[in-house]
């Protein structure tokens, strides 16, 4: 953390400030609304404390109308304030997958503004119509009184959705709240069917966490899928997003948006594609490469992990810009969406809690926090914290799987080139799957081949895993 520019623990300004908070009060004036009576429920992952949203849906003429309440961490976080600094610093909670380090301290992120089951908590509301046929509209933004009334998690969840399992707990005995589920994965399918017309890419990369035991030995490599809950959350939260992107711009604020430019390597992903017996324009189309992904889905199940990953790579990654109401968008193309912001996760990004500010002034019937200028500087830092945080996750996984991989030098493993640059050549082996770089016999391969590779050294420490080319 210390080494990419981390502020590693909370400085004590920051310790004290968050020790002086109040909890906020849990009664309205009658002004703002109560919605607590609404079926809240959270969903994340097992271990998750920091709470960041709710969902919750209500059957209307002509579709659906959804509820996302998000964590009130504004008006616990001033501006300028030492936690708020911090905060600003990071940019983001790490995840590390052996360690957590928060972007707020704990009593923030894990109580005073975390969504926990059975509590009371003033939230930021965003309120979408979601029509028969997929569309959006009638976007509203307010503060409203909640209570989130059962902590879910993606893997109980997705295994009772599809019928492997009982209810989990939260859900046992609760007929309002397991319809309330049920309702919003539905929703949650009408939504990503829509994106994918518009050309929505879906990719399945089976990002890998370590397996730590109590004493710190890494025992294993386990890959993360994205299950059914967490398409639900994923479909809810970029419906939202885009709710908040467009009221922004009707208020006449800059904000700051998410962006995956056009690729500009595209032609590589055309010859790709083409090597894989598959013909995409010569000018980037979303809907096209996403019928490409479906195409691999189907023809080359046990090949798709590797394929999204080497499209992964080749598409680059999303940043943080600037916007001005009124011009032209850069759009997410991954999304296929044109408005779209990060604000559905505030104890966690700090893009999210500048975007909290700007809805609580517009809310307030306040001038903007923040001009263009400053929202633009702040788009920059994240993306760059952005940047540096991946370099820290991989640097812990890498020494994990380092520690795996430490009496199995010598041995030969069947891989793909996932990386080839002026800076360097990876490959992704499988069992375990890990990532390492080729420090001999490169020249020529190129993202998407398959090479079998002996492992001639690493380096714990350092995160070093290096492989030559057989």
């Amino acid at each position: 953390m210390i080494d990419h520019g981390f502020v590693a623990a909370p400085p004590p300004a920051a310790l004290a400030e968050v020790a002086a908070l109040k909890p906020a009060p849990t009664t309205t004036d009658g002004k703002v609304r109560d919605l607590r009576a609404l079926p809240w429920t959270s969903i994340d992952n097992p271990e998750s404390r920091d709470l960041d949203q709710v969902e919750a849906t209500e059957k209307v003429d002509g579709g659906v109308r959804l509820y996302v309440g998000i964590a009130d961490v504004g008006s616990f976080v001033p501006r300028g304030s030492a936690t708020d600094q911090l905060a600003g610093q990071n940019t983001t909670s790490v995840y590390t997958g052996v360690r957590t380090f928060p972007m707020l301290p704990e009593r923030l992120s894990f109580d005073l503004t975390s969504l926990l089951a059975n509590q009371v908590r003033w939230a930021v509301i965003f309120e979408t119509l979601v029509h028969d046929d997929g569309s959006i509209s009638d976007g509203k933004l307010y503060p409203a009184l909640i209570e989130n009334h059962a902590k879910l998690d993606y893997p109980s969840i997705s295994l009772w959705l599809d019928g492997k399992s009982g209810p989990p707990p939260g859900l046992v005995n609760q007929p309002t709240l397991q319809e309330q589920v049920r309702a919003q994965d539905q929703l949650s399918q009408l939504l990503s069917d829509t994106r994918k017309k518009h050309g929505a890419l879906d990719f399945d990369t089976a990002e890998t966490r370590p397996v730590v035991d109590a004493s710190g030995e890494v025992t294993g490599l386990v890959a993360h899928q994205q299950d059914r809950a967490g398409r639900i959350i994923e479909e809810l939260m970029v419906v939202s997003n885009r709710t908040v992107a467009g009221a922004l711009d009707a208020a006449g604020f800059a904000s700051i948006r998410r962006v995956v430019k056009t690729p500009e390597r595209w032609l590589k992903i055309v010859a790709y594609a083409a090597e894989r017996g598959a013909k995409l324009p010569t000018e980037a189309s979303s809907i096209a490469l996403s019928g490409f992904i479906d195409k691999m889905r189907a023809e080359r199940p046990n090949e798709f992990g590797e394929i999204s990953v080497s499209l992964v790579k080749l598409m680059g990654r999303g940043e943080y810009v600037g916007h001005r109401p009124g011009t032209e968008e850069i759009g997410h193309f991954g999304l296929a969406t044109d408005q779209y912001t990060h604000s559905t996760a505030p104890n966690r990004r700090y893009v999210d809690l500048i975007t909290q500010r700007l809805i609580q002034s517009l809310n307030r019937k306040e001038a903007t926090p923040y001009n263009f200028d400053q929202l633009a500087q702040i788009a920059t830092h994240c993306s760059e914290r952005e940047a540096e945080e991946q370099k820290v996750e991989r640097r812990v996984q890498k020494s994990a799987a380092a520690m795996l991989l430490q009496n199995r030098v010598g041995e030969v493993f069947d891989s793909l080139v996932t990386g080839a640059s002026v800076k360097g050549t990876y490959v992704r082996v499988s069992h375990p799957t890990v990532e390492g770089k080729v420090v001999r016999g490169d020249h020529g391969l190129k993202v998407g081949d398959k090479v079998r590779v002996k492992l001639c050294d690493i380096s714990v420490e350092k995160g070093f895993i290096d492989f030559e080319v057989v």
